[in-house]
């Protein structure tokens, strides 16, 4: 009998200070039976750096074409591709082929080794973007879990500041291509 996915509910209040986006959403997350919180909690991140009306989270681990998130344009083209771990140069390409922009977030203690592997050969991806998420910062978001999370993203100079309650997390990917 296959395991189920497990859901999680996330109230999130997005305070984008550098892109002038105030907005709460509410998010429905599956969590994939093989998908740590860690991951999951990433997820929330990524979307509250990238968010907007138009950006959605896909079938992620279940769909090999898909990435984790995107934005769609009102004629179906791909607008933004958000993808996360060490996929290989084939999904890459395939993704900046697809997409207007990709962004790429890598984590996990083989990413340097990932990294070191594949850096050559993307160098022509000129709508590709990778950012490195430490381990230290992953187990402290891990740490914000709840079934129904109540969120506030902060996003100033670049710097992304994740609380609940009274814990707070300040999330900074490594940029690591693609970004000036």
């Amino acid at each position: 009998m296959a395991l189920k996915a497990t859901i999680h509910k996330a109230e999130i209040i997005i305070s984008d200070m550098d892109r002038g986006y105030y907005h709460t959403h509410a998010l429905t997350l599956a969590q994939h039976p093989s998908e740590t919180l860690e991951r999951l909690m990433l997820r929330i991140v990524v979307f509250a750096l990238h968010a907007n009306e138009q950006l959605g989270f896909t079938r992620g681990l279940s769909a090999v074409d898909e990435p984790e998130l995107w934005q769609k344009s009102a004629t179906g083209d791909i607008e933004l591709w958000i993808d996360l771990g060490e996929p290989d140069e084939r999904r890459l390409r395939q993704a900046c082929g697809r997409a207007r922009q990709v962004w790429l977030y890598t984590y996990g203690r083989g990413s340097s080794i990932w990294w070191k592997g594949i850096q050559n050969k993307i160098s022509r991806l000129k709508n590709l973007r990778v950012l490195r998420i430490g381990s230290t910062t992953l187990a402290a978001l891990a740490k914000l879990h709840q079934r129904n999370m109540q969120l506030q993203a902060t996003v100033q100079d670049n710097q992304l500041w994740l609380s609940s309650g009274d814990q707070c997390v300040l999330v900074e990917g490594e940029r690591l291509f693609g970004i000036s």
